[in-house]
């Protein structure tokens, strides 16, 4: 049976997909991965899910996961029988990104990690939702569950993480790209040029939306990824 594998951002866990795991359809098998958290780079998370959950794979990847599950299509492309990236980006680290990461290394290293991720709450909302304070302690929560052991080292896995533009274009199982259209951390273009590399993948923009679509809007991010799964059948 082909299974259906979940794999979330940096620093986040099952939580940020617990709307999608119950409005999965139940002819699949359905895991979170949790390879992130035991992996230091990008290679070796991919490398490990590939391991630990064998046969053929629908990989679901938010954010970092999205970058996770590119670079095990890339390993893997025949076990990847479709693919699914939310607000995620194919590029490699920029060099500014790269020293706003260190700058945020430090702060974590110095136990400063919950005044950097409630800074980082105006860039992983929409603005809309940034005011939503259930929403918003569930997100910290698991962040700060993660804590700054896993924090810096993912953060080191997305800094030195590979370019996987050259082989979206051998990508040759359907694809679904969604991203919310104010996403602040994978702005839509990084959506649309993913979606314009891998041949016949499907874009969805989501409305009202920033970074954690899958929290934000969960009916919409359910019902884009039901239709898609219902077309894969």
């Amino acid at each position: 049976m082909t299974q259906i594998i979940l794999i979330p951002g940096l620093a986040c866990d099952a939580v940020m997909w617990q709307s999608q795991i119950s409005a999965m359809p139940t002819n699949y098998r359905v895991h979170v991965s949790d390879a992130h958290t035991r992996a230091d780079t990008i290679e070796d998370m991919a490398g490990r899910l590939l391991d630990e959950y064998p046969g053929n794979l629908i990989l679901c990847g938010a954010s970092m996961g999205g970058i996770v599950a590119m670079e095990a299509v890339r390993q893997a492309p025949q076990r990847i029988r479709a693919l699914a990236l939310l607000g995620t980006n194919a590029r490699p680290e920029t060099d500014e990104m790269r020293r706003l990461r260190e700058a945020a290394i430090t702060l974590f290293a110095n136990g400063r990690t919950a005044e950097v991720m409630r800074a980082n709450v105006a860039f992983a909302f929409h603005p809309s939702r940034a005011g939503d304070t259930p929403l918003v302690s569930t997100y910290l929560d698991f962040v700060m569950k993660a804590g700054p052991a896993q924090l810096i080292r993912q953060n080191r896995a997305i800094m030195a993480r590979p370019d996987a533009r050259p082989h979206l274009p051998a990508v040759s199982c359907p694809t679904l790209v969604l991203c919310g259209d104010g996403d602040q951390l994978t702005p839509p273009q990084y959506a649309r040029e993913i979606a314009d590399l891998i041949p016949g993948a499907t874009l969805v923009m989501l409305p009202q939306c920033g970074h954690m679509l899958t929290m934000e809007r969960p009916d919409l991010v359910n019902a884009a990824l039901s239709q898609w799964l219902q077309q894969l059948a």
